[in-house]
């Protein structure tokens, strides 16, 4: 997999992150506001060192009931401390009163008429504590996330998305080009979504560095570049929307190879082509090529050479790849690992 580039960045900083309970907070933003009533059960639940998958199935074997019984929007960090919404049967009001989990907390529970379902959010905020940054660095940082807020950031899909070491895309090429049998049905779409993803990146990091050869900050629109508004319809507009664009209510997006899925025209399709696979009978998608952050506030801990920045995303993006694009480097899993003399979890 080829490096992340990015528009913008601070230049000779070298900052740390640890993707612990303490250092890297996520809170779920739901996509709209639950009725008060009706037949399921809305929890709103904090973990701690957890996945989504782990805390689905302690709740699964609590309650009696199979995983699938369990709605979520979202899959959230293990290491990290998160919170999410999940939705189960009002039927176990009762029992759910009593649970008690060291690294699981019900924050809150209220009805709703349905059950959550994957997508069934708006974004997420996320509060992450950068380290050894002095006062004159996290002016620079702040100052560098705010303008990348306003140009827009690379929606790249995160080191996160292909496993450790990457190992998951060898996997996903094999399975494609028919090296590989994959029978779980689960893995198998896990995989596909992986070859998808490993295409965005390759095209996102051609257009920005075509961006960047013409000497532009802000991503470079081409002649048949598709949009999507904030309606999600999609569009090519013959006339670059050039104010719709800098006014942010239309984005440019890449693709995401399969079948049925609007491509683009002209000289942007020439550089999407490279990136494309047409054979691929798997559904195809459009995602956005930018994102912007918002509701940016940072604090800065001098004796603790520390800076608290948080943010906010809309869902499917990755903080990791804010951060990435404020240091202008790329991350892996091995440098956000913590230290062994890293603080632990705060238990309930």
């Amino acid at each position: 997999m080829r490096k992340r580039e990015y528009l913008q960045s601070v230049e000779d900083i070298d900052f740390k992150f640890y993707q612990t309970p303490i250092d890297f907070v996520v809170d779920e933003i739901a996509s709209s506001e639950f009725k008060g009533k009706g037949n399921y059960l809305i929890l709103h639940v904090k973990k701690v060192e957890l996945t989504t998958w782990d805390m689905i199935a302690i709740f699964a074997e609590y309650m009696g009931v199979p995983a699938q019984k369990i709605g979520y929007a979202g899959l959230k960090d293990k290491h990290a401390t998160t919170t999410q919404y999940i939705s189960v049967e009002a039927s176990y009001e009762k029992l759910l009163k009593k649970f008690y989990h060291k690294q699981i907390k019900i924050l809150s529970t209220t009805r709703h008429s349905h059950s959550i379902r994957m997508g069934d959010l708006a974004g997420n905020r996320f509060s992450i504590n950068l380290h050894f940054v002095d006062n004159i660095d996290a002016g620079k940082i702040e100052k560098v996330a705010r303008r990348i807020a306003k140009d827009g950031l690379p929606n790249y899909f995160g080191y996160q998305r292909f496993g450790r070491d990457s190992d998951s895309i060898k996997q996903a090429q094999e399975m494609i080009q028919g090296e590989l049998f994959i029978e779980d049905t689960k893995l198998k779409n896990f995989l596909i979504s992986i070859y998808q993803s490993v295409f965005f990146n390759d095209w996102l990091r051609e257009r920005v560095n075509l961006t960047l050869e013409n000497n532009e900050s802000k991503f470079k629109i081409l002649e048949g570049d598709v949009f999507i508004s904030n309606d999600s319809k999609l569009s090519t507009p013959k006339i670059m929307p050039v104010k719709e664009y800098e006014s942010q209510k239309l984005t440019p997006t890449g693709l995401l190879c399969g079948r049925d899925v609007f491509r683009a025209r002209s000289d942007a399709r020439e550089i999407e082509k490279d990136f494309d696979d047409e054979f691929l009978q798997e559904k195809g998608y459009r995602r956005p090529a930018l994102i912007y952050p918002k509701d940016i506030e940072c604090t800065y801990v001098k004796k603790q050479t520390l800076l608290n920045l948080s943010f906010s995303l809309p869902k499917g993006s990755y903080a990791t790849v804010f951060l990435e694009s404020i240091a202008g480097k790329n991350y892996t899993a091995k440098d956000v690992k913590p230290k062994e003399t890293k603080a632990k979890a705060k238990k309930y």
